[in-house]
């Protein structure tokens, strides 16, 4: 009797074919990079720009509720937040009401880098809504939220 050590060929070509997790990680890296590229002449990555985004509110938000927006645990966001914090484009202040949290405020700095960033934000955004019809662009984004 012999022992398989590992999927067959049609097994791993099914997974390969059909892994959900593949396709939006795949999907997920292409997109990142086109937004890194145009992002680039500012300083900042996609990821940078979603983070700095995400503290665009009236009221400061806590770490918690940001990592919790961002679906990243607190230790990686609180390592991203550090080379934004030194290059001045937000602060971290201890919450006045809890002293254990912190909270997460752009500097004017940061308004600005936003400012900036978002006609480039738009046109990457429109080159990709381009490539999809948009209807398929409503659907994915539908699907990816109900993944979310």
């Amino acid at each position: 009797m012999s022992i398989r050590l590992g999927p067959s060929r049609e097994e791993t070509l099914h997974v390969r074919d059909h892994c959900l997790c593949l396709h939006v990680q795949r999907a997920a890296r292409a997109l990142a990079r086109r937004f890194d590229v145009a992002l680039r002449p500012l300083g900042i990555n996609q990821g940078q720009f979603s983070l700095l985004m995400s503290l665009n509110r009236p009221d400061p938000p806590t770490i918690g509720s940001v990592s919790a927006f961002l679906a990243m645990d607190r230790t990686t966001l609180t390592a991203n937040l550090k080379p934004l914090e030194k290059r001045g484009l937000l602060q971290v202040a201890v919450d006045e009401e809890d002293r254990r949290s912190r909270r997460l405020t752009l500097t004017n700095a940061g308004r600005r880098l936003l400012y900036e960033a978002l006609p480039i934000w738009k046109k990457a955004h429109a080159e990709v809504d381009l490539l999809l019809a948009e209807q398929k662009v409503e659907n994915l984004r539908g699907v990816l939220n109900l993944l979310a």
